[in-house]
């Protein structure tokens, strides 16, 4: 599956929820994406399929392929801990998760963007891998020279959203990675253990 750069509704729909940001319009029409979407039942989906189904929400959630994905899960199983649970808090530890999380960007395919792009920093040097993993005191940045750019800068919140294991300086426009989140401290509605047990089939 190559990345999705469709309407966002449609996923949104796909999965009952806003996945993708923003749901307003998922209000309006939460049938299913399709011709017949109104008149077609939303069947009860079996064990493979309800496993299956995670997995994608969750591809589509932090914008990850398939490859992607099945790295990320191999070394969350290699961690100590549970792996359902380290496998969402490597996903949160993505550059450009975080800099969506920390406000610099509105969603996170800008996020991506703004990484790939080489406007974001690293503990001071440049970094342009969205995938690149974090760790507990990294300082993230927009890159000096960027910081001069009105459609950069236009793009980060001006109530930046409060996450326990980041922080964010207003004024210097850094923030920190300071530990890697508490699954129950992260808001995205992901059921972890059915992509669990879809791998370990």
């Amino acid at each position: 599956m190559a990345r999705y750069t469709g309407p966002k509704t449609k996923i949104s729909r796909i999965f009952g929820e806003p996945i993708l940001g923003n749901g307003k319009w998922l209000t309006k029409n939460s049938n299913p994406p399709g011709q017949h979407g109104e008149k077609r039942k939303r069947k009860t989906l079996g064990e493979y399929a309800l496993q299956l189904r995670e997995k994608q929400k969750a591809k589509f959630t932090y914008g990850v392929l398939e490859k992607q994905f099945r790295k990320t899960f191999e070394e969350a199983a290699r961690r100590k801990g549970i792996t359902g649970e380290n496998l969402i808090k490597l996903l949160e530890a993505r550059l450009d998760n975080t800099v969506f999380r920390l406000g610099i960007a509105p969603s996170r395919p800008a996020a991506r963007q703004l990484v790939s792009h080489k406007h974001i920093t690293v503990n001071g040097e440049v970094a342009n891998i969205p995938s690149y993993q974090l760790k507990a005191g990294d300082i993230i940045s927009i890159k000096e020279s960027s910081k001069e750019k009105s459609s950069i800068i236009s793009q980060i919140g001006t109530k930046n959203p409060k996450f326990s294991w980041l922080e964010w300086n207003e004024v210097s426009k850094k923030g920190t990675f300071i530990t890697y989140p508490e699954r129950e401290n992260i808001p995205e509605n992901i059921k972890e253990q059915l992509i669990v047990e879809l791998y370990s089939k």
